[in-house]
């Protein structure tokens, strides 16, 4: 990845989880633009990522299924660099990512005007 690789800690597996911050704490990670009642609620429904199914084996298909394809881009995220995916989306995906105003965590810091888009790439859908 370049410039963004991602800061990898002492700790194995926990310092995955740095990102562009190279700082342990999730609210500084993740959650920076998250109220913090609704972060460390958050925080006690986590999950391991990435899960141990997703790593036991290869992706199943040949190619990805051909449907509508979007990318929300956060470009406040610290975790992955935004800059890299405005090059990744387009060389990948064929596509323009659609960029929000928002941290890693949109769906909590800014759920209207996530809803709002996704709303909108299904009215498209629905045209």
């Amino acid at each position: 990845m370049g410039k963004y690789r991602l800061q990898r800690g002492r700790g194995g597996a926990s310092g995955a989880r740095r990102g562009l911050t190279g700082n342990d704490d999730p609210y500084v990670s993740f959650y920076h633009d998250v109220p913090r009642e609704l972060a460390e609620e958050a925080m006690t429904h986590e999950r391991a990522h990435p899960s141990q199914t997703s790593m036991a084996a290869p992706w199943p298909l040949d190619a990805l299924p051909k449907v509508p394809t979007r990318f929300v881009l956060c470009s406040e995220d610290r975790f992955f660099p935004p800059d890299f995916f405005r090059r990744l989306v387009p060389e990948r995906l064929g596509i323009a990512p659609d960029e929000i105003a928002a941290g890693h965590c949109v769906a909590l810091s800014r759920p209207k005007e996530l809803a709002d888009l996704l709303e909108g790439y299904a009215a498209e859908a629905r045209q």
